[in-house]
């Protein structure tokens, strides 16, 4: 599939045949060791200590959805980042946060990204927010023998839908397995800390400013119960990446916009440490 240098400048033949808007199925007809599914790891024995993603957590709001990330990386009982990115765009109108071997995860999204650019290029419009969820899925499942050798990803995926004109959000297994989450989603190893307080904070009605708060609300709670999971870092000015995807698109939060919120829930927290209280009734 290379092109030749010395011919007339023609692209190669592969690129010229007509077939399916998948760049997935096009590398897997002409260049299949390209995808990441199909390479093969060396015979190991014991866990295999790579550097892994941890909390990502998602909230919807009448106008939209949030989408958020802690910024620690661990391997093994070790901080091997302190400032990773988990969250990245994955179009105009979505995104996809990270959780589990981070090298693959980045690999595997930057992939998507190229996925979802091709099919819009190839079909002249954008490929449905339902679509982009099972093309993520398809991507995951053909991760499942890395995933049975330690080497998962499970990350999350949210968007605006442009046809039912809301926010959504998609969680997965290693299997692939896709679920529509209503309201909020977490996924990674402080997960189970940062659902049960959103599930005490939230409600149907949030403003994207109260939906941002909860998102940072809920990783400070992962962070104070999971050592994987980093809370927000003012002595290094490390914080959580925080997105907002609207009618209006994907758009990243400021340092200076994240780090404000952080700040604010941070003074009240020398307050009261165990963060807001929900009502009784």
């Amino acid at each position: 599939m290379e092109a030749n240098t010395r011919s007339t400048g023609r692209l190669p033949a592969a690129f010229l045949t007509p077939g399916s808007s998948s760049f997935m199925d096009f590398l897997s007809h002409h260049s299949p060791d390209l995808l990441p599914g199909n390479r093969s790891l060396p015979p190991l024995q014991g866990a295999i200590e790579a550097p892994h993603g941890t909390t990502i957590v998602a909230v919807t709001f009448p106008g939209g959805v949030v989408l958020a990330g802690d910024r620690r990386a661990t391997m093994g009982n070790m901080i091997a980042q302190r400032d990773i990115e988990k969250v990245f765009p994955a179009d105009e109108y979505s995104a996809v946060g990270i959780a589990g071997t981070a090298g693959l995860a980045v690999e595997m999204v930057k992939l998507f990204q190229l996925e979802l650019e091709h099919f819009e290029k190839v079909e002249g419009v954008q490929l449905s927010l339902e679509g982009k969820a099972n093309r993520l899925s398809t991507m995951i499942r053909s991760n499942l023998a890395m995933a049975m050798q330690g080497l998962a990803v499970v990350p999350i995926f949210a968007g605006w839908d442009v046809d039912r004109e809301r926010g959504r959000i998609f969680s997965y297994d290693v299997t692939g397995g896709r679920s529509e989450e209503t309201g909020f989603a977490s996924t990674g190893s402080g997960s189970i800390f940062a659902r049960g307080a959103m599930k005490k904070l939230y409600h149907d009605d949030l403003t994207e400013q109260q939906a941002t708060t909860l998102v940072i609300q809920a990783l400070y709670d992962a962070a104070d119960d999971d050592s994987a999971t980093g809370g927000p870092d003012v002595a290094r000015r490390i914080y959580p990446i925080v997105t907002v995807i609207t009618d209006e698109g994907f758009r990243r939060l400021t340092d200076d916009e994240s780090s404000e919120i952080a700040r604010a829930i941070l003074e009240r927290r020398l307050t009261q440490p165990d963060g807001p209280r929900a009502a009784l009734l």
